[in-house]
């Protein structure tokens, strides 16, 4: 945003800095992805200047081999940016409101500095949303390698004018404006249900008649392109605002046209127009602030001295329906403004409910106003949604349409039957129509502006001429206004997520089996169903490899072993079922403990296969098992998709195997295993398959093919089992001496079968007594 600066009146300035936590950014998959950043900007503040910092970090140093990736930043006031990078489409009836948007390049090899500079800025919250391009969804084994973080750092400065002078409707205020000074700026309050602001500049007095420039705004200090008046070039100068926003600060600068020699005098003042009485202004001395809905932070009091006080007037009656405007000067009339009940169901969950509705009669001859009020901050991170709903019965066959307008801060009714519009020159509105035929209106503001929302709904009738009032016809429409996370919690496809940055929460989608856009709406690159349903089976019933190396191990009398590989296809099986994105899913247990079990069964197969191969004693073989399970389990605890869960009990497995197959080696003077046939046809053949699994499972797997890739990565790991695991030991057929028991001196020579259970004590054969 480029706005050109003006020159505002010499005073007071003070300069307020912001600043947040480096945060990493992410690559843009949704809006979920996205780093949020929140900033308070206060009132009259005349520039606010956005420090945009960004750097690189590898391994804990500057990344400086990092490549150069482009970071794109939005910028919105009042809510955070509706952005739409991949250029998806939105679900219907869907308002896009505009952000700001700007790219960061690099200019050192580690860091970048941006600026972002908006004069005048609106004043309140303040959003700022980053992200990195879309990648190429790599899944990448986490502590594989050092990974580059892209960090960003917004820093915020503001400088803002204070004691500005405060007009009063209907009091004059003089100024001297001196040769050095430019312009002279003021500001007036404007209450509810004020249908216009006319301010007025009045004995202008320099030396070339009057050289001024007369600039109004709303909200914030008037820019080059807000609504200006050469006061030379019209008498009297007076600059008229319809439909201003309520309860906000509007703003007025006096300026001086370039090399205008001496000073100027002039004269302003403003005048509200109420609209319970249009042809009256309100009264020149106005009560206290309280009456009038004013903020208590003043500033300067505009020419009026501190101890001057207005002489005090009742309040007006709040209890009674409030009027709104009519766009029509010449017949403005006041319509009541119907309040919702806000009904808080949970976050983001809130219905605005009509008293005596929610069927709501809309008659011929007035418009019917609601109003819906949005909570400052905790109301802008959900979706506004708006139903109508036409009861065609009550039309009585009449050719009847009813119109709504939504406007933001102040309601709009049009006196105009040639032309239905919910804008004008300062004021845009979403525009909502129902009829006979098309009987169902919606509308849905994803994260939209807090503060009050105006419904204007007006029937009309169709004629050649266009649309005219009705006769006697008073449509019923049925009228559901509610605040939800999600659009239509991201349907099928989706998954709604409540996110937070720092204290301020907001929701958005998640969507999944290629399903994109702001509601998961957009098929574009969408998973088919047979395709689904192919990736769930590849996934599952790739686990029936695990079917051979579970027959191996009880042939071979690897009982424990095959219980494990019985575990490990089991889980691994109902996990992948519960793990698809898509619609065909089947889950048996809760999602968290099959993943659990799937992770501790893949690697307790890995540690009980080479354990298996070390071919150690029973109990050294049944204390590792043991020990494995436990202290695995505690590292899936701490970290299931760490690099180390998996290379860590690997390693220590085939250090243990190592260390045994040397110790055999020595012992017998020859390599072991020792025939070549084992090393050619079995070894080497499943070190070779589980190397390609770890290498596909590493370097190989994507989002895109990771059902055909981790498919294979069954195959293989269980074709590995079955390579690895080692042939059932042969007993050994000469046998040890036994311990020769003494007594008496002598020592007795016992039946070595029958201490084996080899024979019947009853018929075996007694010893003679040896000598010792």
């Amino acid at each position: 945003m480029k706005n050109v600066p003006l020159r505002i009146t010499d005073g007071l300035f003070v300069t307020d800095y912001f600043t947040r936590t480096p945060r990493k950014l992410s690559p843009f998959r949704s809006f979920a992805s996205i780093e949020l950043f929140h900033f308070h900007i206060p009132e009259d503040t005349v520039i606010a200047v956005w420090n945009l910092i960004t750097f690189k970090e590898q391994g804990g140093t500057f990344g400086d081999q990092c490549p150069d990736r482009s970071i794109t930043v939005y910028f919105r006031s009042g809510a955070p940016s509706v952005i739409n990078p991949l250029h998806t489409h939105f679900p219907r009836d869907t308002a896009v409101p505009g952000s700001f948007a700007l790219t960061l390049t690099w200019t050192l090899p580690n860091r970048t500095t941006g600026v972002f500079n908006v004069t005048s800025p609106l004043p309140g919250d303040w959003f700022l949303a980053a992200h990195l391009p879309k990648d190429e969804g790599k899944i990448s084994v986490k502590g594989l390698y050092e990974e580059c973080q892209y960090l960003f750092q917004p820093q915020l400065i503001v400088q803002r004018l204070v004691n500005i002078a405060v007009l009063y409707p209907g009091h004059v205020t003089e100024q001297s404006m001196a040769p050095h000074n430019r312009s002279c700026l003021y500001k007036v309050f404007v209450p509810s249900y004020t249908s216009r602001v006319l301010v007025e500049v009045l004995r202008c007095r320099g030396a070339e008649g009057c050289p001024l420039w007369l600039r109004v705004r709303a909200k914030a200090p008037p820019l080059h392109n807000s609504t200006t008046l050469d006061c030379r070039e019209h008498t009297p100068c007076q600059l008229a605002q319809d439909l201003p926003f309520w309860q906000h600060w509007y703003y007025v600068l006096v300026e001086k046209h370039p090399g205008v020699p001496g000073t100027v005098s002039f004269q302003v003042t403003v005048q509200l127009t109420d609209c319970s009485r249009p042809s009256l202004a309100r009264p020149p001395f106005l009560p206290s602030s309280a009456s009038m809905n004013m903020p208590h932070s003043f500033g300067s009091a505009g020419g009026l001295a501190l101890g001057d006080s207005p002489p005090p007037t009742s309040p007006n009656d709040t209890k009674h329906p409030a009027p709104i405007p009519v766009t029509s000067h010449a017949g403005e009339r006041c319509w009541p403004v119907r309040p919702t009940l806000r009904n808080e169901l949970d976050t983001f969950s809130v219905h605005f409910y009509i008293f005596f509705g929610p069927n709501v009669s809309v008659p011929p001859d007035r418009p019917a106003v609601f109003v819906i009020n949005l909570l400052p901050v905790l109301d802008s991170g959900g979706v506004l949604n708006l139903e109508l709903r036409l009861n065609v019965s009550s039309l009585c066959g009449e050719n009847v349409t009813v119109f709504g307008c939504l406007n933001h801060e102040v309601p709009l009714t049009s006196s105009d039957n040639t032309s239905v519009t919910c804008e004008t020159e300062s004021l845009a509105g979403f525009l909502l129509s129902v009829n006979a035929t098309a009987s169902l209106s919606r509308l849905r503001i994803p994260y939209p502006q807090t503060g009050s929302w105006y419904l204007s709904l007006r029937s009309l009738c169709a004629t050649e001429h266009g649309f005219e009032p009705c006769t006697n016809v008073t449509a019923e429409v049925y009228l559901r206004a509610y605040l939800s996370p999600c659009i239509n919690d991201c349907g099928i496809y989706g998954q709604c997520k409540l996110l937070r940055t720092n204290n301020y929460l907001y929701a958005a989608c998640e969507c999944k089996a290629g399903w994109n856009g702001w509601g998961c709406t957009d098929n574009a690159e969408a998973f088919s169903y047979g395709f689904q349903l192919l990736s769930t089976l590849l996934l599952c019933l790739s686990n029936v490899m695990f079917v051979p190396p579970v027959a191996i191990a009880v042939r071979s009398h690897y009982l424990l072993e095959a219980a494990v590989y019985i575990f490990t296809m089991f889980f691994s099986t109902f996990y992948h079922a519960c793990d698809q994105p898509g619609i065909v899913v089947f889950c048996i247990m809760e999602y968290d403990v099959l993943q659990f079990c799937d992770f501790l069964g893949s690697l307790m197969s890995v540690w009980v296969t080479v354990i298996a191969m070390a071919r150690l004693q029973p109990i050294v073989k049944q204390v590792l098992y043991l020990l494995g399970a436990m202290l695995l389990s505690m590292a899936l605890q701490m970290d299931r998709h760490g690099l180390w869960n998996l290379l860590g009990p690997s390693l220590f497995a085939l250090g243990i195997m190592a260390v045994a197959w040397t110790a055999r080696t020595i012992r017998r003077r020859h390599c072991y295993p020792p025939t070549w046939k084992r090393w050619a046809f079995y070894l080497c053949p499943g070190a070779l398959i589980a190397a390609a699994a770890v290498l596909l499972y590493a370097f190989v797997e994507t989002e895109e093919n990771y059902f055909y890739i981790h498919s294979i990565w069954h195959l293989l790991i269980a074709g590995s089992v079955g390579f690895l695991l080692p042939p059932r030991a042969k007993p050994s057929r000469r046998l040890g001496p036994l311990p020769r028991r003494k007594g008496c001196g002598y020592q007795l020579c016992v039946n070595e079968q029958e201490e084996l259970g080899l024979v019947d004590p009853a018929v075996a054969s007694i010893n003679s007594i040896c000598t010792s």
